[in-house]
């Protein structure tokens, strides 16, 4: 997008914003591969049952594999669809064709991506997580402006450098696996996956977590569907004003990540000391306390890491803001909602925190729950401010999203106080 930014117009932008946009919808669908796949593994990890981390990656793996060959096949259909009900201009809707058509061949890749990244999260293994990640966004920065900026592709190229981007973190992730972690592998696991299979807590887990998907769907669809019909310029000032969020949600998911492996972890030692020697009310006092201080713990750099970026977004967003574009009018309109972005991160944070630390427990109930109730805060919101006229303009779409975040906020908040975290009685 910052590409687009600088070597095209606002169209451009929109365009790469309402493509974006068509796989967040149909990933967004698959974002339970990589939460259930991390809170699952996390909890096998901790009670040392290796054979059974190896055969939670193969069953997500081949959910992923499916689901990418679901995307294929109803690609064609899915585009027209989207693109008739979408209220964007010509220009903008011909960019977003160009290119779905191009990344939609990266689909394997990137839902293989997701369930790799959620099995390093479970096995505690950050790092091979992280080179992933560096890997995946190092190849798109490089191989994206060297195709648009220096070949004829233009804007377009940015979908080719996302392409092979994918491709290549995939190959990365699966070598790594590979080579560190063979031996979950071997042909006895293929026994031990057939014989040891909770159909019914893996697949009522990815239920919730999918309808949880669904709900995310709505809410950032929905952001980029509203600010499309006020306009290009407006449209790509808001997708850049959710770049500059979702900027400071990749640190925070750091933390969020550690809160899904180490919760998780907990959890699986947890039930294998139960297990393993009587229940009495030391042992559960002894145990109960382990996730209390370390949730707090992680809310607390998690406050650190929220009050750092309030910071940086107060002090510097001229800099931000030419950073991501130098069109002049959409650098004003972006000027219009700093107040939100300079909140967003305290409130996002506690969100972040509470999703990681409910999906290592796999309290995929609750989170689904969560985010029912964020969806419907988000267009209830939006519909009341837009339909009686507040003279709020695009400020209602904000004040929606901040709106989706707190009900989140309150939901999971008021269940971890309920029920801990942990089911031990």
């Amino acid at each position: 997008m910052v590409i687009a930014g600088h070597i095209s117009s606002a169209w451009a932008i929109g365009g790469i914003a309402v493509g974006t946009m068509l796989f967040d919808m149909l990933y967004g669908c698959f974002g339970f591969l990589r939460v259930s796949t991390a809170g699952l593994t996390a909890q096998a990890y901790g009670a040392g049952q290796r054979m059974e981390c190896g055969s939670l990656l193969l069953r997500s793996s081949g959910i992923a594999l499916v689901g990418a060959l679901l995307i294929w096949l109803l690609q064609s259909v899915y585009l027209r669809a989207v693109l008739y009900v979408m209220p964007c201009s010509p220009e903008v809707a011909e960019f977003a064709r160009a290119y779905f058509n191009i990344r939609v061949w990266a689909a394997p890749a990137t839902l293989m991506i997701m369930t790799c990244k959620g099995w390093f999260i479970g096995m505690q293994d950050g790092t091979r997580a992280m080179v992933t990640d560096l890997v995946v966004n190092g190849v798109n920065m490089l191989a994206s402006y060297l195709l648009a900026v220096h070949t004829p592709l233009g804007a377009v190229g940015v979908a080719w450098g996302t392409l092979i981007a994918q491709w290549t973190g995939l190959i990365v992730a699966l070598v790594m696996i590979a080579t560190r972690y063979a031996d979950h592998f071997r042909l006895s696991t293929i026994d031990y996956r057939l014989s040891t299979f909770d159909s019914s807590r893996f697949f009522r887990l990815n239920y919730d977590l999918f309808i949880r998907s669904l709900c995310f769907i709505v809410v950032y669809v929905g952001w980029t569907a509203i600010s499309s019909a006020y306009g290009d310029v407006e449209l790509a000032a808001s997708a850049l004003m959710m770049k500059l969020f979702m900027l400071f949600s990749f640190f925070i998911d750091g933390f969020a990540y550690a809160g899904e492996a180490l919760v998780g972890k907990t959890i699986g030692e947890q039930q294998s000391a139960i297990s393993n020697q009587p229940s009495t009310d030391k042992l559960r006092s002894t145990l109960n306390a382990q996730p209390s201080t370390l949730i707090w713990t992680l809310f607390a750099w998690g406050t650190g890491v929220g009050l750092f970026f309030s910071l940086l977004y107060a002090l510097f967003p001229d800099a931000l803001f030419a950073a991501l574009t130098s069109d002049q009018q959409v650098i004003t309109t972006m000027h219009k909602y700093i107040g939100w972005l300079i909140a967003m991160p305290i409130v996002s944070m506690l969100a972040f925190m509470w999703d990681g630390i409910f999906a290592g427990a796999t309290r995929g109930k609750d989170i689904r729950n969560a985010m029912l109730w964020a969806a419907a805060a988000f267009a209830v919101s939006y519909f009341l401010l837009s339909t009686f006229d507040f003279r709020l303009s695009t400020h209602s779409l904000y004040i929606a999203y901040f709106a989706h975040l707190a009900a989140r906020v309150i939901y999971l908040t008021a269940k971890y106080f309920r029920q801990p975290i942990l089911y031990l009685s």
